[in-house]
Order: structure tokens, then sequence, then C-alpha cells
């Protein structure tokens, strides 16, 4: 490495703090300027034995490795400030005992679960101060190995501790990351070094609802047992059912009155009666299942779910939250995969709710934020090249008739191709690109909702209204289907006074016709298995693609 790449190299990793001014100073090498670290000297025997102890990890480290960063970084780090301790203080007696910033720090690692971490995880056996005597290398690791801790619980509040891609390759949600030294310097520099740790976890209130239902697995309370409802024939109202007291139960409906009889035993009303169906109607309706008050598999599921949460569980959830943006928007769209449900929030008030097809778990619907910048009406659909080879070439070796009766069309270099004239036991389908031409029949609809993405994926109008009458609704090819996407529409462009579903519905026929949004709407796909509610109620749905279960076995790994 050139002398100027080291020196360029050195300024780049140098960390910006208040002790800066000491550690970096601009020079120029062959003409060019560039910045260079300068080591601050150490002014007392602890700081020349952390020095020590710095050095001889920093140059035992093998170059490009993470390990080396990291010493580098350290090293750098504390050079900046005459190599001072952050959280070791040398008694009158010359016993090492941890800063009481460190202390406080500590008693944030010790309660550590009620945030939904391991205290372990941060409580490591290198942290023992008693240990380590007055041996430099002991002392440099000890100092250096807290705040490693320090930091990882930083990161891990902030951007969680899980990489959403780990889950699935899919969940594109960049995690948050947190300046390494800006935090340390905080931390070092702050009275309350606790409450900067503390203030790092998500605000969002269903993150606290969350955490506030954890606290409940720690408090000693006892957690109430879960009401299992067997299955069985299709309940519906006005029958009688053994399971009706379990409902009761479950939905907190009270036993009807019944007279009592001189000499005959109590009885237990099993009627499916009016005020049972009310709760249940109600309960249906806040899943986005049908509110017909009929109890089928669904609503068993669904009652049998919200009833067993779990602490890991809600551990999983929280995660998630960790990795979603601060800042969701004023004015934002989110689409939860296992609740099948969108809605529109203005500030904190719900401005619009609906229906919606995710993908199959085969086809999973992707997990990522982005911002709807264009509405198009009349879309084609540019059919993707899995579903081209899996599902139209088969049809067209059967029937080259297939494309028309689909209304879709080939195209090869931008031209229309005849797929009468092709060999298809020969020819590779992905050589041409397949659209469906607008229309009613179009597998998008009428209109679609366009957030440029990796994945291809979009909100879209869907000619299969039949979905949408379903509990399970995973259906589509990863493209989320909205119910009623005209009122969605309207709803969407609220921040666009000279537009309206109205005018969107005057452009319908033949022509695509794209309409660009003044406005960016922030859109968030994400996956949450648990949904609190103001209340505090935790309303529990289906992991529709067993990544909760995925991202639970994460963790405890």
């Amino acid at each position: 490495m050139t002398m100027l790449k080291a020196l360029l190299l050195a300024g780049t990793v140098a960390l910006a703090s208040p002790f800066a001014a000491m550690a970096q100073e601009t020079v120029t090498v062959a003409g060019i300027e560039a910045t260079r670290v300068v080591i601050a000297p150490p002014k007392t025997e602890l700081a020349r034995i952390i020095k020590a102890g710095l050095s001889t990890a920093y140059a035992s480290a093998n170059k490009g490795t993470r390990a080396y960063q990291q010493t580098q970084k350290l090293y750098f780090f504390y050079g900046a400030r005459h190599f001072e301790p952050l959280w070791l203080t040398k008694a009158a007696d010359g016993s090492i005992a941890f800063s009481p910033n460190a202390e406080k720090i500590i008693e944030v690692f010790k309660k550590s679960e009620l945030e939904g971490f391991r205290p372990s995880d941060y409580l490591t056996p290198d942290l023992d101060v008693t240990a380590v005597g007055n041996d430099p290398t002991k002392l440099a690791a000890l100092e250096t190995a807290f705040s490693t801790a320090a930091i990882r619980y930083a990161q891990d509040a902030y951007g969680g501790r899980i990489a959403p891609t780990a889950v699935n390759d899919s969940w594109t949600i960049t995690p948050k990351r947190i300046n390494e030294a800006e935090m340390l310097v905080k931390l070092a520099e702050s009275n309350a070094p606790d409450k900067i740790l503390l203030a790092l976890s998500p605000t969002q209130p269903e993150f606290l609802g969350l955490k506030a239902a954890l606290a409940k697995f720690y408090d000693g309370a006892v957690m109430d047992a879960a009401i299992t409802i067997p299955e069985g024939k299709l309940l519906k109202p006005g029958m009688q059912d053994e399971r009706v007291t379990l409902l009761r139960q479950r939905l907190d409906v009270p036993e009807p009155d019944i007279p009592e009889t001189a000499g005959e035993a109590a009885t237990v009303d099993l009627n499916y009666d009016e005020p049972l169906v009310a709760a249940v109607k109600a309960y249906q309706e806040s899943l986005g299942l049908n509110g017909d008050g009929v109890i089928g598999p669904a609503t068993i599921a669904a009652l049998n779910g919200g009833s067993a949460t779990t602490k890991e569980d809600i551990v999983a959830n929280m995660e998630r939250w960790r990795w979603e943006p601060n800042d969701y928007g004023d004015f934002q769209v989110t689409v939860n995969i296992p609740e099948f449900r969108l809605w529109i929030m203005d500030k904190d008030d719900v401005h619009y709710t609906t229906r919606v097809v995710v993908g199959r778990p085969q086809n999973q619907t992707p997990v990522f934020n982005d911002e709807i910048e264009h509405i198009v009406v009349n879309p084609y659909w540019n059919v993707p090249a899995s579903i081209a080879t899996n599902e139209i070439k088969p049809h067209l070796m059967a029937d080259p008739g297939y494309l028309d009766s689909q209304n879709m069309e080939m195209l090869s270099g931008g031209k229309v191709v005849n797929a009468y004239a092709i060999d298809w036991s020969q020819t590779n389908i992905n050589n041409f690109h397949i659209r469906q031409r607008p229309g009613g029949g179009n597998a998008l609809g009428r209109v679609k909702f366009l957030f440029p993405n990796e994945h291809d994926v979009y909100l879209h109008d869907t000619p299969s209204k039949s979905l949408f009458s379903r509990s399970f609704r995973a259906y589509s090819h990863g493209c989320v289907r909205v119910e009623n996407p005209m009122d969605f529409a309207d709803a969407l462009l609220k921040l666009e006074p000279e537009l309206s579903a109205a005018k969107l519905e005057a452009m319908f026929g033949d022509t695509e016709r794209w309409v660009n949004l003044k406005t960016h709407i922030p859109v968030h796909i994400s996956y949450f298995t648990l949904r609190v509610d103001k209340d505090g109620t935790i309303r529990s749905y289906g992991d529709v693609y067993g990544l909760n279960q995925r991202l639970k076995e994460l963790l405890a790994a």
C-alpha cells in the first residue's frame, strides 16, 4: 500500500469526536492534500497500559480481517483521547474498577431481557473486572471489551440483532446503523449513558405495546391460560354446540341467566345466541375475516392463534420493528402480509383500509420500504420470466394460439412476433418479452400503483374479485392485489388536489396511461404476526410463509 493510500485509509477510519482535532491533521503528499491520524501520547499510567495492550492487539491482527478493522478503529479512537479509558477507573488503593458510567450501562445489560434481548450477549465473561489486576494486556482487553459490548447493545437496540436477509433474501430492508465512534463519545460524556441506550429502541406505539406485553412475562404476573376452541362442524347463528361455552370464555361474553328449577340440576346454555354472534362478528371484522358470525376453520384458527401469544412471538415481532425506519411518514401506506390487509395512515389516524391478496408461499411477497411514485391506468402486464417459463410455455407448446386467447402479445426487439412461427420445443421463451394488453381481463385490472423496486412488486387491481371473500388470501405471484382499487386511489390522492379516482376512471380504455404523483407516498410492505391495538389488545395472525418461526430460531441460536 502506498503512503498516500495509507494516509487516506487512516483518515477514513479516524472517528468523528470532540477529540478529532488532536487525532487528525492535514498534510500534503506528492502535491495531494490528505488527512492523517496523529496519535496523542498517553498522559497517565492507566492510559499507557491501555495503549500497550491496544498496540499489541493491533499489531497481531491479520490485515484485511474484521478483527484488524475493529482493533484499528479502537486504536485510533483511544489514540485521539490520549488513550484515556472510558470505562475503567483507578481506586485509591490502586485497584481497577468500572467507572460510574460503566456501572449504569451494566444495569442496562442486566435488564435487557425487557427489551427482548439476552443479558448474556452483553455481560460476557471478558467483562470480569476482578480478574485483570494490573496486567496491561488484560486491562486493555477489558476496556475494549466493554466498548464492544456497549456498541453491540446500541446497534442491537437501534437496528436489530438479525439481518432481514438472513430470514429471507427477498426481505431487502436496510437495517439502521449507528455511528460507533459518536455513540462511544456520547456514552462516555453523558451522565446518563443508560438513558441514551434505552432511547435507541423504536418509539412506535405498537413496539411499545409489545414491550409492555413482554414485561408481563417477567414481572411475576400469571399469564392468562390459552383457551383453545376445538375444531368441528360449521357453527352458524342459532345452532347449539358444546364449544359455545369456550367461545363465551374466549370472547368474554357472559352466560345468559337461566332460571333454576327446583329439584333439577343447573343447565348450561349451549345456544349460539345473538350476543355471542355479535362478539364473533366484531372479532372477525377486526382481523379482516368475513364478519358473518359463521365459525369455520379460519375463525377457529384465528381464535386459537390469538390466545396463544408466546414470549418468543413478541420478541420476534419487536425485532422486526427495529428494522423499520424511525420515520414512517405522516401520510403513508402499509401492507401487512400475514393480515392480508392494507391501510393508509394520516398521522395517527387510519385514513383508509381494505383487504388485499398477497403472494403464494411459493411466490412470496417481499418485505421492503419504498415510495409510490406513479399510478398507471390501463396497464400492460409484463409477464415475469418465471411465469413465462413455468406457466405460459406449456400452453404454447399445446396451442400457439394461447396468447391471443389471453389478450397477450409476444415481442422481440420491440416488434410483435407470431407465436405460430416458433418451434417451442426448441426455443427459450425468455428470449421474448410477453405482455398482456390493457383491458378488463388484464391480470392487473384497470390500475396499478407503482413504486419502482428491484422485486418488480406493486399494488394493483385484479379481475379475480372472488378471492377477497376468503379468509386466507395468499394467491398472487408476489404483487399485492387491492380489493377496492378506486376507493384506495381516491384515499391515496388526498395530497394530489388535481387528481381523483373519477379522473382516473375517465382514462379507462385500451391505452396505457401514466400519472406521475407530485408527492411520493411512503409504502411499507411488512410481516407482523402480532398487532397491538391502542388499548393494548394483541391480535395474532398466521405465519403465512413460516418466516416468523424462522426468525424465532435465528434469535434463539
